[in-house]
């Protein structure tokens, strides 16, 4: 896996490096596997990008707002100091690498290395070619399916919690999404190679795991024939793994197979982000769900048969091309009748090269962005409604770390994926109890947030 240099070094020995990430949870894991890849090859971790002589931008394309974050930070470099080595080499890998290419450098002139979504292991090979050579440009966005990037070294964020990539790419060609263009089609890890992983993890210090998957529910057709989720889930279940999350899921393939595995195995959270994106049959015609309003609502029933407590979040998408108020008056009826708890909501962003791209819509802006601040009014309010069971109740929470303001206010997430704030009890370091679960009294249930005190020991 090393890239060495003429003199046989490792090619990045001694330089700093800095990532910094933009979009969905498998942009994160892939972070890591480039930070450990990194790592192996010499590079050291800095704490900000002006004093790195490596700078990795990690991008989604998904929407427009991605593209300009990476465009103005990358562009931040040309004026940043000098790094340690004299030279800075600014890599951008992900979606928005594999879309655009050697184009980028249109846009972002600073970019020295361009790397795609299937090139994580060949980016110091890339950083050497840039630092060493007279172009300037290394470009790798070439379609291969030879490994996962799982098999690449890793430095994770955390001890106590891991993601664990199932598969990777889309089939589905929802209208308005880039992921099959960028992702490419579906491929599922091995079964075997995926619980074992789980069980490293585990011997490793692992207490959660998040299964990712661009469609974690439609895992192993490409390998089995048929989907495998639901046996999945119970195998991760009995590798002594703590907590089980999992996303992204699409509703047409979330079968009762699954359902009643998430139910059965104690390790599955009760909590599942289940996106609908519209209310309206209408608009998820157009948006080629291949699933209807009726149909959502339905299978939202029988999960919650199965899981009488479980949370529900969501994504929606408001202004989609020729939505009609009787469409967003749609989304809104649904969302109550859900009873979704959070929702990521957007307003929809053209994207180049997908059917809805194509569609010109003449509803006004004020119009799309009244509509949206109304659902994310109506979001706000169920988010406060659903916690205010757990006031006066105990929750378990795993313990992430310390606040950035006060270093004695640890934060962690219940089993509900609610985020919950408490101090560290006098006389504990709170350092010791970050990665373990411990107790919290709820004292303030807020829309975004809980807050108490700890209960008990940790463990």
């Amino acid at each position: 896996m090393e890239a060495k240099t003429a003199s046989g070094a490792r090619s990045c020995e001694g330089l700093g490096y800095f990532v910094r990430t933009f979009g969905c949870q498998m942009n994160l894991h892939d972070a890591e596997r480039v930070s450990g890849l990194l790592e192996s090859e010499g590079a050291v971790p800095v704490g900000s990008a002006e004093e790195a002589d490596i700078v990795v931008f990690m991008t989604c394309c998904v929407r427009e707002k991605a593209d300009t974050h990476l465009y103005g930070q990358a562009s931040a470099m040309a004026s940043a100091p000098e790094p340690p080595s004299g030279l800075r080499t600014v890599c951008v890998g992900g979606c928005i690498a594999q879309r655009d290419g050697e184009r980028l450098r249109q846009q972002v002139p600073v970019v020295d290395v361009v790397f795609g979504t299937q090139a994580i292991a060949r980016l110091p090979h890339l950083i050497c070619e840039a630092r060493t050579g007279e172009a300037g440009l290394a470009v790798d966005t070439e379609e291969r399916y030879d490994g996962f990037s799982t098999d690449l070294p890793s430095h994770r964020a955390s001890k106590a919690q891991a993601w664990v990539p199932i598969m990777y790419g889309c089939n589905n060609f929802c209208s308005y999404c880039v992921v099959p263009y960028v992702r490419g089609r579906e491929r599922s890890r091995a079964f075997e190679d995926v619980v074992d992983e789980v069980r490293r993890l585990v011997a490793d210090g692992a207490r959660e795991v998040t299964l990712l998957g661009q469609n974690v529910n439609s895992y192993g057709r490409d390998l089995y024939g048929e989907p495998r989720f639901a046996e999945l889930l119970r195998a991760v279940g009995d590798t002594g793994i703590e907590r089980i999350r999992f996303t992204s899921s699409h509703p047409k393939d979330l079968s009762d197979d699954t359902i009643r595995a998430m139910a059965e195995t104690p390790a599955v959270m009760p909590q599942l982000h289940l996106a609908v994106q519209s209310g309206s049959t209408d608009v998820l015609r157009r948006m080629n769900r291949k699933y209807t309003r009726d149909d959502y609502l339905a299978l939202v029933g029988r999960i919650k048969e199965a899981m009488p407590d479980i949370m529900l979040t969501t994504d929606l998408i408001v202004g989609f091309p020729l939505e009609t108020e009787q469409d967003f008056e749609d989304t809104l009826s649904l969302v109550r009748e859900a009873g979704f708890s959070g929702a990521f909501t957007f307003i929809y962003s053209k994207r180049e090269g997908t059917p809805a791209a194509a569609v010109d819509d003449p509803t006004p802006r004020d119009v799309i962005q009244g509509r949206f601040d109304r659902l994310a009014k109506l979001i706000e309010e169920q988010s406060w409604q659903a916690n205010q069971r757990f006031e006066g109740e105990r929750v378990e929470v795993l313990v992430e770390g310390p606040s950035k303001k006060d270093p004695r206010r640890m934060t962690g997430h219940s089993r509900e994926s609610v985020t919950v704030h408490f101090p560290a009890p006098e006389g504990v370091e709170p350092a010791d109890l970050v990665g373990t679960l411990v107790d919290v009294h709820v004292e303030q249930a807020r829309t975004w947030y809980l807050a108490g005190s700890m209960v008990g020991e940790p463990r």
